[in-house]
Parts: C-alpha cells; sequence; structure tokens
C-alpha cells in the first residue's frame, strides 16, 4: 500500500523542540495522539511543506519569554498563506493566562503576520533547571504531571472537534 493511502482528509502537523528534559516533547505526544498529527522538528521542515496541512501546531519550551530560537527562525522562514490555522502550545517554568499570551506573542505576530489564523493556545508547568535553578534542584519537578497531560488531551480533543478533524 501507498504510504499517502493512510493519510486522512484533513491533516496535522506539530513543529516541536524539545531537549532540555523534553517536558514539551511529552505534551506534543499526547496532541499529536488525538490529532493523528506528524510531529517534525524545524530543521526536518521545508517551510513550503506546511502548506499541505490543515492544522499546524508549534511547540517548544519557553525561553526568556518567548518560543526557541529554532521555533521562531523557521516561522520567519514561512511563506505567506491564507488562513491556515495553527495553535501554539509550550511548557514553562512559571504559567498562567497573561504569562502564556506574553510567552506566546513573539510565535504568534510572526505567524498572523503570515496569514495563519492562531485558533488556540497551551501552556503548563514543566521541570526548570535553567540558569541558577539547576543549584537547587530545578522548579516543578515531576512537570508536565498526569494531570498536565489530561489537560493536554482535551486541549487537543477540542482543536480535533473545531476543526472536524
Amino acid at each position: 500500500m501507498e504510504k499517502n493511502e493512510f493519510k486522512s482528509k484533513n491533516k496535522s502537523l506539530i513543529v516541536l523542540f524539545s531537549y532540555h528534559h523534553n517536558n514539551t516533547e511529552k505534551i506534543a505526544k499526547v496532541i499529536a495522539k488525538v490529532l493523528n498529527a506528524e510531529i517534525k522538528t524545524p530543521q526536518q521542515i521545508n517551510p513550503e511543506e506546511l502548506q499541505d496541512y490543515d492544522l499546524v501546531g508549534f511547540g517548544s519550551g519557553i525561553y526568556s519569554a518567548k518560543h526557541h530560537e529554532f521555533i521562531l527562525e523557521l516561522a520567519d522562514e514561512l511563506p505567506e498563506v491564507n488562513n491556515k490555522n495553527a495553535f501554539l502550545f509550550s511548557t514553562a517554568g512559571i504559567t498562567g493566562k497573561s504569562k502564556s499570551a506574553k510567552d506566546h506573542s513573539k510565535l504568534r505576530e510572526k505567524l498572523e503576520s503570515k496569514g495563519y489564523t492562531v485558533i488556540d493556545e497551551f501552556q503548563c508547568k514543566g521541570f526548570n533547571t535553567n540558569s541558577f535553578l539547576r543549584l537547587f534542584g530545578g522548579m516543578n519537578k515531576g512537570r508536565p504531571n498526569a494531570e498536565d497531560l489530561k489537560h493536554a488531551e482535551e486541549f487537543a480533543q477540542k482543536l480535533k472537534n473545531a476543526n472536524n478533524l
């Protein structure tokens, strides 16, 4: 059988960069399972190929109040599209509604300037040992936890239902 025969009418992709403790990868895997989405790193992507997907998620840990540079650089390279749906997700040391909006603002602005519609966003705590925190054993040990993963699954189900995937 051809590989393409298994592809659904509505295709989803998750663009992920996760490396310190793979916090964000845990979230991405839960979302990908619900959406039946592929997961690729920014380095594995040709910016033109994102046009082949109906829904694209962009996620990483938060570094200095923004997504990882690899994600932001990819967003800069994307061709303009017309109303393509996207979602954002991240893990961070400190979270909250206004914090999440601020952390995601740079990526959201880049995507919207290219014609993407950011339909939803998700953030949860992640284990953080950056900078001086490593001296104290880090913060948010054990995060994302089972409850965070459940929230990620609910988020993905909402995306799936809203996009008829």
